[in-house]
């Protein structure tokens, strides 16, 4: 294959909340490689809610500007360093977390092989497993210790890491509870099996919560924040567990100050527990985690969902960052190149 001489990439040039802004596209030449690794064309590259936080520089206290972007890309091996074995040329591969902040958001590039994986297949839905799944299965059945014949809420359930963790929950044995936002998540929501949709546009989940499951979420796994986290809080059961997966809804402002009681006086008597989680604090679970995403993913018990709105290039990615804010999309939204 005749590689170009240069490539282009989204790299922070200003940081800020604001990804738009912060960010530029820039062409730069192509590496020459080391022995010890493969050179990939990026054919998709993921979003996800912690873009604009790469943006602001939040991981990257530091590092010199300018900064890469993006976290998880599926591409192709198109040349490999003279010590590689394990990978050759045409083989489809995830750079994750395993990579680090940077590896997404570009059209190549280079990687130590102990910085990547061996996909399934090159298809957007692949991108799905790494982060996403990942993500799902460590806070379910690590940080919430979910089991059987629990009685399981996920909010956002019909975004990137929700769908996956609705699934989860209901192959574990559980009845899952799923709020959304259209007639559109909701249908994906049914197609999923999940036992009781709440699209918050038309229902009012604290009444829903506080009338059909009073005290009775087990395990809650929450993206949102605000008032569905209040609502969450104070529907636990008896030694419940929520699981901070997120605030996407405070993304992009400074925290709300509330004048309320603290959390304390809901959870003590209920023994009930808030657990945060992120997913670098977990890692020594990921190998088991995208090991059992990518068998459920191949027997066909895992269905990623990606967003049907196009994104073509690195012209698209800040677009595609935008939308994601929108609160329209279902499922993960996917960048392609």
């Amino acid at each position: 294959m005749n590689l170009p001489d240069s490539y282009r990439k989204v790299v922070v040039t200003d940081p800020s909340l604001d990804f738009r802004a912060a960010t530029e596209v820039i062409e730069v030449p192509m590496p020459e490689l080391a022995p010890d690794e493969v050179l990939i064309r990026n054919h998709y590259a993921g979003v996800n809610a912690s873009d604009i936080n790469i943006a602001a520089g939040v991981y990257s206290e530091g590092k010199a500007l300018p900064l890469d972007t993006g976290v998880e890309a599926c591409g192709e091996v198109v040349a490999v360093g003279s010590d590689i074995q394990d990978y050759k040329v045409g083989d489809a591969v995830l750079t994750t977390l395993f990579t680090g902040i940077g590896a997404g958001y570009r059209e190549y590039y280079p990687a130590k092989v102990s910085n990547i994986i061996h996909a399934p297949d090159l298809s957007p839905g692949v991108l799905c497993l790494p982060i996403a799944a990942a993500t799902a299965y460590i806070a379910l059945h690590f940080v919430a210790e979910m089991g059987q014949d629990e009685v399981v809420l996920v909010t956002a359930a019909a975004g990137g890491v929700g769908h996956l963790a609705a699934q989860f929950a209901k192959i574990a044995g559980n009845h899952v509870i799923g709020t959304c936002g259209s007639a559109e998540k909701v249908a994906l929501l049914e197609d999923l099996g999940v036992d009781r949709i709440i699209n918050y546009r038309e229902e009012d989940p604290a009444a829903v919560l506080a009338d059909e499951y009073p005290e009775q979420l087990t395990v809650v796994m929450e993206n949102v924040g605000k008032s569905l986290f209040d609502t969450a809080v104070d529907n636990l059961a008896i030694r419940g567990r929520l699981v901070v997966n997120g605030y996407i809804s405070e993304y992009q402002s400074q925290p709300e100050v509330m004048q309320q009681a603290r959390v304390y006086y809901k959870l003590l008597w209920k023994s009930a527990s808030l657990r945060g989680f992120l997913l670098p604090h977990y890692l020594e679970h990921l190998e088991e985690a995208i090991g059992e995403s990518f068998r459920l993913y191949s027997e066909g018990k895992l269905r990623p969902v990606t967003d049907p709105t196009t994104f073509k290039g690195v012209e698209q990615v800040a677009d595609a960052v935008e939308y994601l804010y929108t609160g329209q999309n279902v499922g993960k939204i996917v960048v392609s190149f």
